[in-house]
């Protein structure tokens, strides 16, 4: 496809930053009007290169340009890329190449050739991916559910999987009661997720450490930190679920750590740190979220949270068990929910997932927001990280994170930026009055994403991902639907409206069909459900997290003002950096020329009442002004003499109708700022 040529001779610089960004695929920025064909055409599509750590990169562009081209690479439009020991740029009038060698994590990034002609200037940008092993699991294997002869490991994935997705982990077991340490040995190297149930091969009165690789695509990390020495004969039942509540009064006189030990660390979230945590006196495991609270405002979120907290008092909802409150942070204790995150447990080779088990945990889910509801409490951050389950062999499972729920007052609207793009309602993004059906919302696509594996709104980027949101647009996928029963299709229907008025409520989810469909006293037989989309889906999650949600959000919402229309991009978001816009602004520069002939005119012979083109090929930058003089006199146009100037340079006299008095000598004068250069011709008519 032929690039667009865009005139933007009169457009602020924030526009033109714009365009030149998101043209498609090239923008003319000349100060003359723009003449076809004038502008770059790129050859080659955007393809992403990846690239091994300690390997070479190339990346390649072809185009196609009239006249002289001047061109930059530029990473990430904030750095230009300069030659040096590790980067080349091998270059010609029609293509240039980037040449990386030995490339390391921080070279990836999407790198940008600028290209200028006289005509404007031109884009194209390709992604480079730098991929090594992983870096180890952030935390050392921790112990849960000790039976005898059976113990749960759980751990934290790597802060980096190396630019590629982690397939696997590797869990190994060190033996200690024995005279000399044993060796190492694998457990398994196919362990699919953060958490591992050691079935066999322990000795009840044996002494073990355990500890993790991560694997992907490249290789293996090294190990994690190792485990604390586990005795198998001090096993004790597994924690139950929490039956009483407590009134917590949030303690300003001690610290947390004065009753809890404070081990590793199992998770981070938008506004804290969560740990886990063993109280001194009676050995309770719990988790810890701490708030590092550094100004007023962040403790009052962190003590609003405690303060709802109080109110939910359910079993499917995660318990608050005591809150301490110091100048420097705020700490929340939790139950310590062993069963890791719900939809990492479905993908578990050992578990089976059906559409009767789908039921049972979306049942599970309306009953803790129902509850929820009831207090007239809404979570606003419903999502598949939040449903964790309560341990690593049963069904139950808890909702956790309140640090985005409100509570809503009679008579009030409650307006919020807050959510997650995949799973935020569309009255969230368009800055409109949230009520309790926004969480239903969240409820659809996560039942949705439960039985396909897919995700109904997910775009290529989070601007795109919202707009598809507040446009209500999805379906069903053939495919990924079609051993999917139709009363889960139409509950799913009735929870992703528009309209919030037409939306179901808990009320009406419980009462749905789909949900008795798989009932007790219904033993209907279904086959289980693909896993394969599922655990992709997972893995694009782990680098998604909602740390830009916020952003994306407040930007969409500014984006949506008066006139109803809802762009995906706010222009102040597409500025080049500095130094990208300094090397792009002197392509210019580079383009400065002064007037070359590079084809003179010819001396010429012809007979009376023919007509002749006195041609030749101008070079230059700015666009030469050309003059034709004859026997030293300028001419002008008439109807016998016409004078044409392409974009290409080519430069031409047509004489019409000659007689004897045309003959003598013709001039062609190219003149700019820089300088001028003349060439001449005689021109004989004959009798």
């Amino acid at each position: 496809m032929l690039a667009q040529c865009i005139n933007v001779n009169r457009c602020k610089p924030e526009v033109l930053q714009f365009l030149c960004r998101y043209s498609s695929p090239s923008v003319c920025c000349s100060d003359s009007d723009c003449f076809p064909g004038a502008v770059i055409e790129f050859l080659d599509p955007q393809q992403p290169v990846v690239a091994r750590v300690g390997e070479g990169a190339r990346l390649h562009c072809r185009f196609r340009s009239s006249g002289p081209v001047a061109f930059c690479w530029i990473r990430d439009r904030e750095k230009v890329v300069f030659e040096g020991p590790r980067a080349s740029v091998e270059s010609s009038s029609s293509s240039s190449t980037l040449v990386l060698s030995k490339v390391l994590p921080v070279d990836a990034g999407r790198y940008s050739l600028f290209v200028r002609n006289r005509g404007g200037t031109a884009h194209w940008t390709a992604s480079l991916s730098v991929i090594d092993c992983p870096d180890p699991p952030a935390s050392c294997p921790f112990v849960s559910q000790l039976t005898c002869r059976s113990l749960v490991l759980s751990w934290s994935g790597p802060s980096f999987d190396g630019g590629s997705a982690v397939t696997a982990y590797v869990v190994e077991r060190q033996r200690l009661d024995q005279q000399e340490p044993g060796d190492w040995t694998v457990l398994t190297d196919q362990c699919q997720n953060t958490s591992y149930r050691v079935r066999s091969g322990l000795d009840p009165q044996g002494q073990y450490r355990f500890r993790v690789r991560a694997c992907n695509a490249v290789g293996v990390s090294d190990p994690s930190e190792e485990s604390d020495r586990i005795k198998m004969n001090t096993a004790v039942e597994p924690q139950q679920e929490v039956t009483s509540y407590v009134d917590v009064v949030i303690d300003t006189t001690h610290k947390a750590r004065d009753h809890y030990h404070v081990h590793e660390k199992l998770g981070m979230g938008k506004f804290g740190e969560v740990f886990r945590m063993t109280h001194k006196q009676t050995g309770r495991v719990c988790a810890g979220k701490i708030y590092r609270a550094r100004v007023s405002r962040d403790k009052m979120a962190a003590r609003q949270e405690i303060k709802l907290m109080n109110e939910l008092r359910h079993s499917k909802l995660v318990q608050c068990l005591a809150a301490y409150d110091t100048p420097s942070e705020i700490v929340m204790v939790l139950e310590y929910i062993a069963g890791g995150e719900l939809f990492e447990r479905i993908v578990d080779e050992n578990f089976e997932h059906t559409e009767p088990n789908s039921v049972n945990y979306m049942r599970q889910i309306l009953e803790g927001v129902q509850y929820m509801h009831r207090k007239r409490i809404i979570h606003l951050d419903l999502k598949p990280e939040n449903i964790v389950c309560v341990n690593g062999t049963g069904t139950l499972i808890k909702i956790i994170d309140f640090g985005l729920a409100r509570k809503l007052e009679p008579g009030k609207h409650l307006m919020v930026f807050h959510g997650t793009p995949e799973f935020v309602a569309p009255e969230v993004i368009n800055y409109e009055p949230v009520d309790l059906a926004t969480d239903l919302w969240s409820i659809g696509v996560i039942c949705y994403i439960l039985l396909s594996g897919e995700s109904p709104f997910q775009g290529n980027s989070d601007p795109e991902t919202l707009a598809l949101v507040t446009a209500a647009q999805w379906e069903f996928d053939p495919e990924s639907f079609d051993d999917i029963t139709d009363e889960a299709k139409d509950f799913i229907s009735g929870l992703l409206m528009k309209d919030t008025r037409t939306r179901l409520s808990c009320e009406k989810a419980l009462a749905h069909p789909w949900i008795a469909l798989f009932d007790d006293s219904n033993s209907r037989s279904t086959k289980s459900l693909n896993k394969d989309k599922m655990r992709r889906f997972l893995a694009r999650q782990k680098w998604r997290k909602t740390g830009k949600a916020l952003l994306a959000l407040k930007r969409m919402a500014r984006c949506s003002k008066s006139d109803g229309t809802h762009s995906p991009i706010a222009v102040d978001e597409l500025a080049l950096g500095k130094e990208a816009e300094q090397a792009v602004a002197s392509l210019e520069k580079q383009l400065l020329t002064e007037p070359r002939f590079h084809r003179a005119l010819r001396d010429l012979t012809e007979s009376r009442g023919a007509t002749v083109n006195l041609a030749c090929t101008i070079h230059g930058y700015p666009d030469p002004e050309v003059t034709w003089l004859f026997d030293e006199a300028p001419l002008e146009k008439s109807g016998r003499v016409q004078m044409s100037y392409e974009n290409n340079g080519v430069c031409t006299l047509t004489l019409a109708h000659i007689q004897p008095g045309d003959s003598g000598i013709y001039k062609c004068c190219a003149s700019n700022s820089l300088g001028q250069a003349l060439c001449s011709a005689r021109l004989t008519v004959g009798l």
